[in-house]
Parts: C-alpha cells; structure tokens; sequence
C-alpha cells in the first residue's frame, strides 16, 4: 500500500532535508519514526526540500495501519521542529515528486531597521524602505513561460532554464513583505534570485522593466545578488485534482506583523 503524508518542519534545526551518513537530516527523522509504526525500514521520496509548510512524501507500507498511526504515531516519534499534517493511501502510480505538476514558494521578508530578533533564522530582511507598487509590477513580468537563467545557481542541474511561471506576487503585511511564486518547476536558487532582484526594484535602484531586460538577456551576472535562505519556505507540490490529495490549507504569517 502506498501511502502519501503531508510534513511541515523548519530545517534549522536539521543538516538538511536529504538523508546523509551520520544521519541529523529531516528525511533520517522521518523515516525513524515511520519504522517504529511500520515495524521495519521505511524509505520516503520527496516533492522538494527545503524549509516546508506542506512538503510531501511517499513511502509503500508493508502492513496496515490506520491514518491515525501515520500521523499522530509518527509525530510521537519525531523530534521537535518537524510533524506530520495529514496521511492518505494513494494509487500506487501516485510519485511525490513526478506527479506533481506544479510547486508553489513563499518568501518572508522583514523590512524594518532593526534586524530580526523574534524572527532570526526564519525571514530574511532589509532595512530600507520598499516600494511596494514597483515590486508588484516587476512580478507581473515574471509570470508566463521564460527563459529564467538569469536567476540560475551555476551549480543548476536543471535539463532547461525554461520554466513556466504561472504566477509570482508580493504583499505587505505591516512590515512583512509576503513573495508567492508558483511554476512548472524551479532552478536551483531561483526562488532567492528572483528575491533579491525585486528587492533591488524596490529599493528604487532599479525600474520594474529591468526584468524584461534580464530575461531577455539570460545573463546570471547581470542581475541581483542570491538573497539569503532564512526567509524560503516551500508551500508544497500543485497534483491533479483526480490524485485526491489534501491542498494546502495553510496562510503562513499572514496578516502578522512583526
């Protein structure tokens, strides 16, 4: 039986989501809990890896547990900083990572002077003041199928730059800025690229139309420095309806101020 789980953890606390010899990572704890309610090893696959309010996975189960032992047992047996949300039998063509057709990331920014105590670790921040108005603009030119090696880590494995943005936004929320972006799929540090090239747009040392300029040109040189990682969270995998699986219900920090 093939069973999906919807996870939600903060990797700060982990050596990574990927299991790693010496073990600390997320996918280590996961797979140790999910063994003790399996009554043996049990290997999990993923739809992404980073900080995650609705990462999800898959593992095929041997014996036949209820729902219940899949979330509440596991929880029991993780570590703090990361639990399971939901679990749910899936066809067993169902892949975490191939089905998905679609992944959605959110990025918190905190913009004030003062750097982040409360929040350290979990957004990333400016201190000076962004336009709002110019940071939306910019985003509208993101949307749409491009060729996105401007915004491409030069350790990108990616078989193509070009992906599929099928939305890209940001709002304010007091001094929290809230950038969304859904696509196709990413490229290795795009998400944090495509950050800090808005936030440069909205700092004013830049017009929104600079965008269009360093898709065309596809030169990762040209645009912004890679921003930092505190502020990532991955939002979870987009599935055809027909695969059944829970949507994500979170609004992470929205309407919070910090």
């Amino acid at each position: 039986m093939r069973i999906a789980l919807g996870v939600e953890y903060c990797g700060t606390a982990f050596r990574g989501w990927q299991s790693q010899a010496g073990g600390g990572t997320v996918q280590d704890a996961l797979e140790s809990a999910l063994a003790e309610i399996a009554g043996r090893p049990v290997g999990v696959l993923c739809a992404g890896r980073t900080h995650a309010t609705h990462q999800v996975v898959h593992f095929d189960a041997t014996v036949d547990r209820p729902a219940t032992a899949w979330v509440r047992g596991v929880n029991s047996n993780l570590p703090e900083g990361v639990a399971v949300r939901w679990a749910q039998p899936v066809d067993g063509e169902f892949h975490a990572r191939f089905s998905a057709r679609g992944r959605r990331y959110r990025y918190l920014l905190l913009n004030r002077p003062q750097r982040p105590g409360l929040w350290q670790g979990r957004v990333g921040w400016f201190h000076w003041p962004l336009d709002l108005a110019a940071m939306q603009d910019a985003c509208v030119r993101l949307q749409g199928e491009h060729d996105f090696s401007a915004f491409r880590a030069a350790q990108c494995q990616a078989k193509s730059p070009i992906k599929h943005m099928s939305s890209a936004s940001v709002r304010q929320c007091g001094n929290m800025f809230v950038f969304d972006f859904e696509a196709s799929a990413f490229l290795h540090h795009m998400v944090r690229n495509l950050v800090g090239t808005l936030i440069a747009i909205g700092k004013g040392g830049r017009a929104p139309g600079w965008v269009d300029e360093l898709l065309l040109a596809g030169d990762r040189r040209e645009a912004a420095p890679t921003f930092s990682p505190d502020g990532l969270y991955f939002r979870g995998p987009v599935y055809e309806a027909h695969w059944g699986l829970p949507d994500p219900d979170d609004d992470f920090l929205d309407g919070l101020t910090a």
